[in-house]
């Protein structure tokens, strides 16, 4: 891969992570101004940014999947798109999101490294191994008891994030990383509403309401995914799924900034070894 094309790739990954850190809280605010079980917070998403990139495909000359491989490919993403979720939030239900976060995101790059690298490299173990013990000091919550339940939702999450990352990572003609976005986030959507409206999905008409929606949809969910799979087309998946920790390390600072909660010295020094064990994954990437 040339400098400048594995620049882009990585800029794109960058980008991605940083953007679901800011859907983290968005997803919190939501949550609170209109009663949202975390679930439907998750089908809104699904559904919105499907429904917004769809749009955007369409009025752009695009046209819904039409070869066999891209219909399955399209499926297939829906699908693990609506396990992601319903996996992750049964786990936060189960635990709690420091756990079910950190759970998820930290199985992820070790689930892709094992399924995709045949001969393990020094700096990939690194970087994986860099990347658990900063998520651990980031999100370290002495005292919390283990549910198991909780541990199993979040590890399937991670297994369906992980699936996700190494089904995209090869393209399909016809269907590009937007239109895989589009189409996938609206079938995981389509495919979550039974569940997620057990819980409820009515939501208060409300202004504030409504532009949350429409960012969470919008901005950490249709333009990351489509940042993300556009990043994956020229990078490794151990690569794509270790940007994934920017979510909670973005989340985290966010969270610092503007709603005062204050980070210890432990979760510094875990944002530090994150992005010490990023650095470590762009600089060595394992080769395509």
């Amino acid at each position: 891969m040339s400098l400048p094309t594995r620049a882009r790739s990585s800029a794109a990954l960058v980008l991605a992570g940083v953007l679901w850190g800011t859907g983290g809280l968005a997803g919190s605010l939501l949550g609170g101004l209109s009663g949202l079980h975390p679930l439907a917070v998750a089908d809104y998403r699904l559904l919105v940014g499907g429904g917004v990139a769809t749009l955007f495909v369409l009025l752009t000359g695009g046209t819904f999947p039409r070869t066999p491989g891209a219909v399955r490919r399209t499926l297939a993403v829906g699908g693990l798109f609506a396990l992601f979720q319903a996996s992750y939030f049964a786990a936060v239900a189960l635990s709690s999101v420091s756990v079910a976060t950190m759970t998820t995101i930290g199985a992820a790059p070790v689930f892709v490294t094992l399924a995709s690298v045949r001969k393990l490299r020094r700096w990939t173990v690194v970087s994986v191994a860099g990347t658990l013990a900063g998520l651990v000091l980031l999100q370290w919550s002495p005292g919390e008891a283990i549910s198991f339940g909780g541990l199993g939702c979040a590890l399937l999450a991670a297994t369906g994030f992980a699936a996700l990352t190494l089904l995209t990572a090869k393209p399909v003609e016809g269907l590009e990383p937007l239109s895989t976005t589009a189409f996938g986030c609206l079938t995981g959507g389509l495919l979550l509403v039974p569940v997620a409206s057990w819980s409820g999905m009515a939501i208060p008409l409300h202004a504030d309401v409504l532009a949350l929606v429409c960012y969470l949809g919008a901005v950490p969910t249709a333009l990351a995914y489509a940042a993300y799979l556009r990043g994956l087309a020229d990078a490794h998946p151990v690569l794509g799924s270790l940007s994934a920790v920017l979510e909670p390390l973005t989340a985290a600072v966010l969270s610092a900034a503007l709603l005062g909660e204050r980070l210890g010295v432990t979760a510094w020094c875990g944002a530090a070894v994150l992005v010490a064990a990023l650095v470590v994954g762009y600089w060595r990437p394992e080769p395509r």
